[in-house]
């Protein structure tokens, strides 16, 4: 792994341990250990799908897993994060909740990384605030600091949320998902991004958004006698 990446890497790391110092509210025990535990899960189930769709063989070059700048397969990354998350909390959904604003601040700093690894510009624009590459006159949108800044203003805003079930995990959902969505646009892509992950996790955050309270009671039903 280069270094830069290990300092982007870090920078989120930092960021989510910060998070939960800063909105501890109903925070399980181990909370840190949990949000890590389920990053580096979703970082290793990335890396092993993009190596998939890539043709290579992880059995026949176990040594390319660790080369995670040869790519991560970003929806499958978030899905096996939520997924052990979850499952590391299912018996205590409303640890979920109060991680939130912590995963959000953490994503922030992933991306606001960019500036470790020389990696925060877009496509070419001629506003005020852009710039350029070293050696170059073409400027370009600072993409990675504006997901970074509107990542950390959606951690602070699930922050005020109150603590119906899942309304702050969904909130943060629909705003990881919309925030990169929005911004998708302005990064270089021969395919466009992978939008339709994107908009799935938008509609599955507003789907916990308005069902939660119920998800919860049928839950409880079930532990019942």
């Amino acid at each position: 792994m280069e270094f830069t990446l290990l300092w982007a890497a870090l920078s989120a790391v930092v960021l989510a341990w910060v998070g939960l110092r800063l909105w501890p509210e109903r925070v399980p025990e181990h909370g840190f250990d949990r949000l890590l535990g389920a990053a580096v899960a979703g970082l290793v189930v990335g890396r092993l799908v993009a190596m998939a769709t890539q043709g290579i063989n992880p059995l026949a070059s176990p040594g390319d897993i660790l080369i995670v700048r040869g790519g991560v397969h970003t929806g499958a990354a978030a899905l096996a994060f939520a997924l052990v998350l979850w499952l590391g909390n299912r018996k205590d959904p409303g640890a979920l909740d109060a991680m939130a604003p912590a995963v959000l601040l953490g994503l922030a700093g992933w991306h606001g990384g960019c500036l470790w690894r020389g990696a925060c510009l877009g496509t070419a624009s001629d506003l005020p605030w852009a710039w350029a590459l070293d050696g170059s006159t073409v400027t370009r949108h600072p993409v990675e600091i504006y997901a970074a800044l509107a990542l950390a203003l959606g951690a602070w805003s699930v922050s005020r949320l109150g603590w119906r079930p899942f309304l702050r995990a969904g909130s943060a959902l629909a705003i990881a998902s919309l925030v990169r969505l929005i911004t998708e646009p302005l990064r270089p892509s021969l395919t466009g991004g992978p939008l339709a992950w994107y908009l799935a996790g938008a509609v599955v955050g507003l789907t916990l958004i308005i069902t939660g309270p119920r998800l919860t009671r049928d839950d409880a039903s079930d532990l019942r006698p």
